[in-house]
């Protein structure tokens, strides 16, 4: 706009303390307000307010900061601590054009101190966190703030911010490690139980590998809880080794994940020819409009019912193999039909053997998927939910291996092979868990022993309980109650006064009488108490650490024990993993950072991340 022939406007209706910095100019009939310090045009019109020039005062380069504080008003004042939201006017926007050659951002050292705009101030080091925090929590690469659109987007949102490098967040991230790692050896300090460790191999871009440690437990208010403890690179030439070293040695051994795994492989990899060509003929059914079309006159004049669509299904998910073949099996009749009604293009029929052998493995596919259902949909998985899903697998192992079919039993005996190595080194905690659930106690054993065992089930069902009297024994040693109760006869057995007692006292030895009348007499114990009361009531909805939350006071002794028990993990996949037929990858943004680095990144994510959860 030429200005040339402008009139500088002097009103005495400009009240506003802007206009100290603006001069108000008159071009014809048009109003503009000229910066004096960087010559800037903004509309000056009364109908435009003023908004727009404070706003334009707080980010002119050539003008201090200084004083300031004077062009917020009362109304656009927050309270102290508060971030300020500045507007940009819609005048401002047409006048300014984003130019990244003339972007220029300074690299200064951080101020201590907060830069402060009247009541209004940016933090510095906590806005620098924040910006780490959400680096972790989102896996973002941390090569974003070197990244020029997030530069401009920054500069535009707060100009005050004053950029970091990426060694700078990459610091950052390292010292918010440090602060999290603390909290939690904190916590885990404090818990009233014990703790479950769990280790899981993951795979990264570059051929490594790392070994992440995780802790299991059920806090002060009966809450399932995990958090990692380590996470640490590993020789990638023995990751497999070692999963199934790790998995076999600790109390990880529960871990049901890895044996479903490997049974699931064990089935897929016989399946595999026959799983190609049901692909290679959904694939043909779906090639043009005209073979799709045939597909479907022909499911009706075999009067198929079936709703569901043919498909092809992601080999990385098996559950989706499973869905495949599944479909494809409801449509048996329609494609031997096919076959018949196009014999040339149609080159991949199965025989009725291989269609036999097809419905057989997929019911243990089918199986599989179901029992993984059960326990990733469970509100609270904790280990006493696993034991019938895994009873239910032995006895449909033990109908397998009795298949007619050479091909089927073997294959169900090899399966069995993993599974039984598996229940021998578990089975006897599943069992001690499944007594700690209300609803079954010792019943659910005396169920399906005799199924798995016949007539060795009752003997294999006094190791359990023998088993469960020595573990309650073991925590009654160390139980608060167990030794408030030994301080509390200590005066009496010993002889020895307490505070305010008489030291006359004629009945002491009746005290001591009466203590050794009722341990050899053996008084009803915590376990005692739980077992000779009735089943709670079966629902869905059934929380198991609330019961044993509630019931704490009743079975002290026994509550103790849950909480140590229940808390160990059976499954530790997360449920959009479940049915991966790969192992856990780690995030391409972050594979290739030195391994100290990934260490403080996963770890300081998964803290953060249960933290907002909880």
């Amino acid at each position: 706009m030429d200005m040339s022939d402008a009139v500088i406007v002097n009103s005495s209706r400009l009240k506003s303390i802007v206009w100290n910095d603006f001069d108000r100019v008159k071009k014809g009939d048009t109003f503009v307000a000229i910066c004096r310090h960087c010559k800037k045009k903004l509309s000056g019109s009364s109908t435009s307010g003023t908004s727009h020039l404070r706003n334009h005062l707080i980010r002119c380069q050539r003008r201090s900061t200084n004083g300031i504080a004077p062009y917020f008003s009362g109304r656009e004042k927050k309270k102290e601590g508060s971030l300020a939201l500045v507007t940009i006017d819609q005048e401002q926007k047409k006048d300014e054009v984003l130019s990244l050659v003339n972007l220029r951002y300074e690299q200064e050292q951080i101020k201590s101190k907060p830069v402060s705009i009247g009541d209004n101030s940016l933090d510095q080091r906590r806005s620098q966190f924040d910006l780490a925090r959400m680096i972790i929590l989102h896996n973002y690469p941390l090569t974003m703030v070197e990244h020029v659109g997030f530069k401009i987007f920054v500069r535009n949102l707060q100009p005050l911010f004053e950029l970091v490098t990426y060694n700078k967040v990459e610091a950052d991230c390292m010292e918010i490690y440090a602060k999290e790692k603390q909290k939690v050896y904190e916590i885990l300090d404090k818990l009233p139980g014990k703790i479950s460790v769990t280790a899981d191999v993951w795979t990264a871009s570059g051929n490594s590998a790392y070994l992440s440690l995780t802790a299991n437990y059920i806090d002060e208010d009966w809450q399932l809880k995990k958090k990692i403890l380590n996470f640490v690179s590993v020789d990638p030439s023995h990751t497999e080794e070692m999963h199934s070293e790790v998995i076999m040695t600790c109390l990880m051994d529960w871990d049901i994940d890895h044996l479903l795994n490997h049974m699931v492989q064990d089935a897929l990899e016989s399946l595999c020819e026959i799983t190609q060509k049901i692909r290679e003929s959904i694939r043909y059914v779906k090639s043009s409009e005209a073979t799709n079309s045939m597909f479907s006159e022909l499911a009706q004049e075999v009067q198929v019912e079936s709703k569901k669509c043919l498909c092809i299904d992601n080999p990385l998910k098996w559950n989706l193999t499973y869905f495949m073949l599944e479909v494809a099996l409801e449509y048996r009749k329609v494609f031997s039909c096919l076959r018949e009604r196009d014999p040339v293009n149609m080159k991949f029929l199965l025989s009725d053997l291989e269609w036999d052998r097809m419905s057989a493995i997929t019911s243990f596919l089918k199986l599989f998927v179901e029992v993984t259902n059960v326990f990733m949909r469970s509100k609270y998985p904790t280990a006493n939910i696993f034991f019938p899903e895994i009873c239910d697998i032995h006895l449909q192992l033990i109908e397998w291996c009795k298949n007619p079919d050479d091909y089927i039993s073997s294959l169900a005996a090899k399966m069995r092979k993993k599974f039984e190595d598996y229940w021998d080194k578990c089975s006897l905690g599943l069992a001690v868990a499944a007594m700690l659930d209300p609803r079954f106690k010792m019943k659910l054993l005396e169920y399906y022993y005799p199924q798995l065992y016949g007539d060795s089930a009752s003997e294999l069902i006094d190791d359990v309980f023998e088993c469960i009297k020595s573990l309650y024994n073991e925590h009654s040693v160390v139980s608060p109650l167990a030794s408030s109760l030994d301080q509390g006869l200590d005066w009496q057995v010993s002889g020895i006064p307490a505070s305010g007692k008489d030291s006359r006292d004629r009945l002491m030895g009746f005290d001591k009488f009466l203590h050794e009348t009722s341990q050899s007499e053996g008084s009803s114990s915590d376990l005692d108490k739980y077992l000779e009361e009735p089943l709670f009531p079966r629902n869905v909805d059934f929380n198991i650490l609330n019961w044993w939350k509630v019931h704490t006071p009743r079975y002290p002794i026994l509550s103790m024990m849950a909480r140590n028990i229940l808390g160990i993990p059976i499954s530790k996949v997360a449920a959009e993993s479940a049915f991966d037929t790969g192992g856990r990858v780690l995030d391409h943004n972050w594979s290739s950072l030195p391994p100290t680095t990934i260490q403080a990144l996963m770890c300081s994510q998964d803290w953060i991340r249960s933290e907002l959860e909880s």
